[in-house]
């Protein structure tokens, strides 16, 4: 019988990630959850709502080291309460 490696499944794209249900501070206790078990260099997209997260949730990412590679809405005629997509690579530990 023949050994073979172990294949180790790897995801491709961003781990995503909707808190457009929440408001703060669960907003950003869940994207740092959803940080802390991913690998550095692993790219998140998170889809969040309304002013206060939009301001909130990637300021305190950027603070906390991690690359916030574009922030855009889902529908560039709704405005600032549209829902929008945020895409995140997580910082080295």
């Amino acid at each position: 019988m023949e050994n073979k490696p172990e294949k180790t499944l790897k995801t491709s794209g961003p781990i995503f990630l909707d808190i457009t249900a929440d408001v703060c501070p669960l907003t950003f206790v869940r994207t740092k959850l959803l940080l802390e078990g991913m690998t550095p260099g692993d790219l998140a997209e998170i889809r969040l709502q309304g002013a206060e997260p939009l301001a909130n949730v990637p300021r305190t990412l950027r603070a906390q080291g991690h690359e916030i590679i574009s922030l855009k809405p889902e529908d560039p005629a709704g405005g600032a309460s549209s829902v929008h997509r945020l895409h995140v690579r997580k910082a080295a530990d």
